[in-house]
C-alpha cells in the first residue's frame, strides 16, 4: 500500500468502538437499516451513487471477540450485545508499524454493502481481503468502499480486518504447544469471518452458496493459502488474486528462528513467552522491526503463515495445487510493471547506465540468477530497451511475477478452471513514469477511480479499463466464469496456450506474452521470498 493512500485511510478511519445507539438517536435516524445479527441488532446507514438507489452500508461488524486477552491464540466469538449496536463507522485496524500505527487488538470486525435486506436475492457475496504483506493495512481502506461494485453488479461486498504481523503470525508453537496454532491465527481470523459471511449472508441479501474471495498483494497471498488450509474447505467457491500469491509458506524451523530473534529483541528467553501476553503492543511492534537475515532487501522480520502441520498442512502451491481447491473456479493476475511502485520514487532508477545495471540488478533481484546472464538475455529478448526498463522488468519478473506463473502452471496440471490476466494500462500521472504499478488494480475492479489513493486518473480510457475489470469480476462471481459482453473471449489458462488476458484500452488476449522472460526465470528454482 503506497504512502499517499495509507495517509487517505489514517485520516478518514474513526474512532472504534462498540457504541449502542441512544434512543433519541435511532428515532432520528428511523430510516436508517438494521439488520440482526448471531450478537445482537445494528444499525447502518444509506449511501448513494450516481443517484440510484441507496446502498446500505454496515461498518465495523464484530466476528470475533477482542484478542487482548488471547494473544497468539485462535478466535473467539463476539460478545453479544443489548439494544442496536451503531455501525455506522468503521472498527478498529489491527496492531501495526507504519502510517496506520498502532492499531489495537479488538479487530475483528468487517464491513458490508448490500442493495437490501432479507430480500431473498440470493446475490453473489464479495469478500475482500487487504493487502499490506501480512504486516499492514485494514478493510477501510478508501479505495476498497464497495459502493459503487456493490450498485453496477447488484451483489454484497464485504471488507475483513484481522490479526496481521507478529500478532497473527509468530510461531510460537516450537517452543509452546498452548501456541499451536499462533503462526496462522491471522488465517484463522479469516476463516471466522468466512464463517460468519456464510452464517449472514441470507440477512444481508446474499447467497451463502456463492461467495468469492478476492484480494491484492497481501490479500491475494492469503487467499492462495486459504485454498490449501483445510479449515476454509467450503467457505468460498470462487477466487480471485491479484499481484498476491503465496507458492510456499514459511517453514516450521525457519519460522521458529524468526521467532527466536524476535524474543531476543525483547530480552525475553523461550521459557518466558507469558511475558509476551501482556507486553504493550508499541514494545512488540518495536521488536518486530528486528531485521531478517534471510531476505536480501534490508527488511524487517518476515510474519506469515507457517507450514505447522496442524492448520496448513502443507504448502500452498507446493509441490502442486491443492487438491482442496481443485473445483473452486479462479482468477490470477499481475500488474506488467509491478516493482514501478517501490522502486520508482528514486530517480535514480530511471536514469540508470548499462555501467550501473548489474550492482543494482544484484541488490533487488531475488531470483539468484547471474545478473550479466539476465542482462544479456532481456537486452537479446529486447534489444530497444534502456537499462531502466530492464531493470524494473527484470525486478518484477524475479518477485512476485513468479509466483502467479507457478501457481497457474499448478492449476493448469491440475486441470482446474484458471483464467489469468496482467495489466497493461499505465497509469497517467506522474508523467507515466510508475506504468502499470502495484496496487494500479485495485481502483479499477472496485471503480473507485475517484478515491483518495487512486493512481489511475479518473478520464475515460481509465473508466473504460475500469469497465472491463469490474465487469470480469462481477460475471466470475456470478457465473464463476470472467468472460462478458465488454471483452474479447477471454480462455482457461493451459500449458499449450498459457492464454492471458491484458487489460488496456482496448484488452486483448495474448498467448505467453512474456514467455521469454518465463523461460529465463526458470533456470533457478523458485522458493517464495522469506519463507526458507
Amino acid at each position: 500500500m503506497d504512502r499517499t493512500r495509507r495517509r487517505a485511510l489514517q485520516a478518514g478511519l474513526a474512532l472504534a468502538g462498540a457504541a449502542l445507539l441512544p434512543a433519541a438517536a435511532r428515532e432520528r435516524s428511523h430510516r436508517a437499516p438494521i439488520a440482526s445479527t448471531r450478537s445482537g441488532r445494528v444499525l447502518g446507514l444509506r449511501d448513494a451513487v450516481d443517484g440510484a438507489a441507496d446502498v446500505l452500508v454496515f461498518k465495523g461488524l464484530p466476528y470475533g471477540a477482542d484478542t487482548a486477552s488471547t494473544r497468539f491464540q485462535p478466535p473467539r466469538p463476539e460478545i453479544p450485545w443489548r439494544g442496536v449496536r451503531d455501525a455506522t463507522r468503521f472498527g478498529m485496524h489491527a496492531p501495526q508499524n507504519g502510517e496506520l500505527a498502532p492499531g489495537g487488538e479488538d479487530c475483528l470486525v468487517l464491513n458490508v454493502w448490500t442493495p437490501a435486506l432479507r430480500d431473498r436475492a440470493q446475490r453473489p457475496v464479495l469478500v475482500y481481503i487487504h493487502g499490506g504483506a501480512y504486516n499492514t493495512g485494514a478493510g477501510s481502506d478508501p479505495l476498497y468502499d464497495g459502493v459503487r461494485l456493490c450498485r453496477r453488479g447488484d451483489v454484497v461486498v464485504v471488507t475483513v480486518n484481522h490479526r496481521l504481523n507478529l500478532f497473527g503470525y509468530l510461531h510460537l508453537g516450537e517452543f509452546d504447544t498452548a501456541c499451536a496454532d499462533s503462526g496462522n491465527v491471522g488465517q484463522l481470523d479469516l476463516i471466522a469471518a468466512l464463517r460468519w459471511v456464510r452464517e449472514h449472508a441470507a440477512e444481508f441479501g446474499g447467497d451463502p452458496g456463492n461467495v468469492t474471495v478476492f484480494g491484492q498483494s497481501g490479500g491475494g497471498a492469503k487467499i492462495a493459502t486459504l485454498m490449501a488450509m483445510p479449515d476454509a474447505a467450503g467457505l468460498f467457491h470462487r477466487a480471485m488474486t491479484m499481484s498476491g500469491q503465496q507458492v510456499t509458506a514459511a517453514g516450521p524451523r525457519a519460522a521458529a528462528q524468526r521467532a527466536s530473534l524476535f524474543l531476543d529483541a525483547l530480552g525475553l528467553a523461550p521459557d518466558r513467552l507469558d511475558a509476551l501476553r501482556t507486553l504493550p503492543i508499541a514494545t512488540l511492534l518495536q521488536a518486530a522491526k528486528t531485521r531478517d537475515p534471510s531476505r536480501v532487501e534490508d527488511m524487517s522480520l518476515y510474519f506469515g503463515p507457517v507450514l505447522d502441520g496442524r492448520r496448513l498442512p502443507r504448502h500452498p502451491f507446493h509441490p502442486d495445487a491443492p487438491p482442496q481447491s481443485a473445483g473452486i473456479p479462479m482468477i490470477i493476475g499481475n500488474t506488467r510493471d509491478e516493482t514501478r511502485a517501490f522502486l520508482g520514487n528514486d530517480p535514480a532508477n530511471h536514469a540508470l547506465t548499462w555501467a550501473q545495471l548489474p550492482e543494482r540488478l544484484r541488490r533487488h533481484q531475488y531470483v539468484d540468477l547471474p545478473v550479466e546472464t539476465v542482462i544479456a538475455e532481456y537486452r537479446r529478448l529486447h534489444p530497444d530497451w534502456t537499462p531502466s526498463r530492464i531493470f524494473f522488468a527484470a525486478t518484477t519478473a524475479g518477485r512476485s511475477w513468479r509466483g502467479a506463473v507457478q501457481e497457474a502452471e499448478a492449476r493448469a496440471r491440475q486441470g482446474a478452471p484458471t483464467w489469468v490476466y496482467q495489466l497493461d494500462f499505465p497509469s497517467p500521472l506522474d508523467d507515466g513514469r510508475f506504468g502499470a504499478m502495484h496496487t494500479l488494480d485495485i481502483p479499477l475492479v472496485f471503480d473507485t477511480l475517484r478515491q483518495p489513493g487512486s493512481r489511475t486518473g479518473d478520464g475515460p480510457d481509465a473508466q473504460r479499463v475500469c469497465d472491463a475489470m469490474s465487469g470480469a469480476l462481477l460475471a466470475f462471481a456470478r457465473s464463476g466464469d470472467p468472460n462478458h459482453a465488454g471483452l474479447p473471449h477471454w480462455p482457461r489458462y493451459d500449458l499449450d496456450r498459457r492464454a492471458t488476458m491484458l487489460f488496456d484500452v482496448d484488452s486483448r488476449v495474448e498467448d505467453d506474452p512474456r514467455g521469454g522472460e518465463r523461460r529465463l526465470y526458470e533456470r533457478a528454482p523458485y522458493v517464495q521470498r522469506g519463507t526458507f
